[in-house]
């Protein structure tokens, strides 16, 4: 199962995935961090492509 990963470089902490998957992803110091890799109660899928940065990847 592909596991979310935020390139810090690029995430401009809008929240946009922390507001679409609560449960994985985690505003802190105005970047969002990878909480849990539990993709199966929220669509990760979503997070990513709704990323202005595309900072979200699947590995």
């Amino acid at each position: 199962m592909p596991t979310p990963v935020v390139d810090m470089d690029l995430c401009i902490g809008c929240g946009s995935c922390s507001e679409l998957c609560p449960e994985v992803f985690e505003l802190r110091d105005e970047k969002a961090y990878v909480i849990s890799n539990k993709c199966d109660t929220c669509d990760c899928d979503e997070a990513m492509n709704t990323c202005p940065t595309e900072a979200i990847k699947m590995e």
